[in-house]
């Protein structure tokens, strides 16, 4: 049993780790989030791109760092610079970067504005002014709360900063490519349709019908690859998964993995763990066999997770034999944090063809996932 003393010790322990800007003084103005600056190369209408079959586009995910608040995300930076070099690189070839997509948990604490105008804005502003390209970021549990719906009070403030934020990067309220009051959006460009959500509220039904109509309602000749976004993983074997089996997962299993199935997804980008892994799966249906890549990379600067376990999958792969769903755990992670380096992925469409390389950091350079830094998100011929 606690002594009182040590609960007392405790609790006055916790107050005075609390982030001070969180805490305004009576009468002080309440800091703003700054609107991250707009690509100065913005994605053309949908309609003129039509045409486009060939191009890169980065993914990533877990970017909030150790000094929130205080100073630029150190490691984030180093993954800003070499993407920097990479959207250089890639200008005048074939698959030029067309936009970056993040996964989510931007900074540690997003209620706090300052964290978001010291530590994350002014690292995204280079993407999207010198390197010019779009930037689209889902919400992640550190963003808006844990919060498992829409109107729990303690989301708002972390909400209203995360709209803040990019304020100037997503279609506005009232676009069909936006549900309205919530951090859900989507984009076509090219061959390619893109959809984020926010997998925090993942049981929210409206947020559901939404994704349903977006996914349901494509043109599927334009529209050859479809490509989902979110914060947590359907599958994944770090501390949040393995034999973890949190809510906002169960119900991504339940609901929308069958969703993603049934509308051919051919790719879903998740973060939440803080490292790289890679599952395949495939499912069959009147039209054939079809494959999903679900990968996770939250290699974006947060504090390095490790293997965890495999999870449980039994009562998915029931639920699903109708459909002869099969699951690959192609890429694991390490078992030790020193085996999962800072990430991020450089994606490549070329028609319906896609391949991925995963571009290490610092002292992860040199990481080599499939015995070198490349795979082809297909099946071989």
């Amino acid at each position: 049993m606690l002594s009182f003393r040590m609960v007392v010790t405790t609790v006055l322990v916790s107050v005075a780790l609390l982030p001070t800007q969180a805490r305004p003084r009576q009468g002080q103005e309440q800091e703003r989030v700054k609107a991250i600056s707009p690509p100065t190369t913005p994605l053309p209408p949908e309609a003129a791109s039509a045409g486009v079959t060939k191009y890169s586009f980065i993914a990533y995910g877990d970017t909030r760092g150790r000094r929130d608040g205080v100073a630029i995300q150190y490691e984030h930076s180093l993954i800003v610079d070499s993407m920097l070099a990479q959207i250089k690189k890639l200008q005048t070839t074939d698959y030029p970067v067309r936009f970056v997509l993040q996964s989510g948990d931007a900074v540690v604490h997003g209620q706090i504005a300052k964290e978001w105008n010291v530590s994350f804005v002014p690292l995204i502003n280079r993407l999207t002014t010198e390197g010019g390209v779009p930037y689209f970021l889902a919400p992640g549990n550190h963003d808006v709360s844990s919060a498992a719906t829409v109107d729990a009070p303690q989301r708002q403030p972390a909400l209203k900063n995360y709209l803040d934020a990019v304020s100037a990067l997503t279609p506005p309220d009232g676009s069909p490519h936006r549900l309205s009051g919530y951090p859900a959006f989507s984009f076509g460009y090219g061959n390619t349709f893109v959809l984020g959500f926010d997998a925090n509220i993942a049981g929210d039904e409206k947020q559901f019908q939404w994704v349903k109509s977006q996914l349901e309602g494509l043109d599927r000749k334009r529209y050859i690859n479809v490509i989902v976004f979110c914060h947590q993983a359907p599958f994944s074997s770090g501390p949040h998964g393995g034999p973890t089996v949190e809510p906002a997962t169960a119900i991504l299993r339940e609901r929308y993995m069958p969703l993603f199935n049934a509308n051919h997804v051919r790719a879903v980008f998740s973060g939440h763990e803080h490292l790289f892994e890679h599952w395949v799966e495939h499912h069959t249906d009147t039209s054939g066999t079809h494959r999903m890549d679900l990968v996770v990379s939250g290699g974006g600067g947060a504090p390095i997770y490790a293997y965890s376990g495999e999870p449980n999958l039994d009562d998915y792969l029931k639920e699903n034999e109708a459909s002869k769903v099969k699951l690959e755990h192609l890429v694991k992670p390490g078992v030790d944090r020193g085996s999962n380096p800072y990430h991020y992925l450089v994606v490549r469409v070329d028609g319906e063809s896609l391949d991925m390389q995963v571009i290490s950091v610092d002292w992860g350079t040199g990481f080599a996932p499939y015995r070198s830094n490349k795979v082809e998100l297909q099946d071989p011929n």
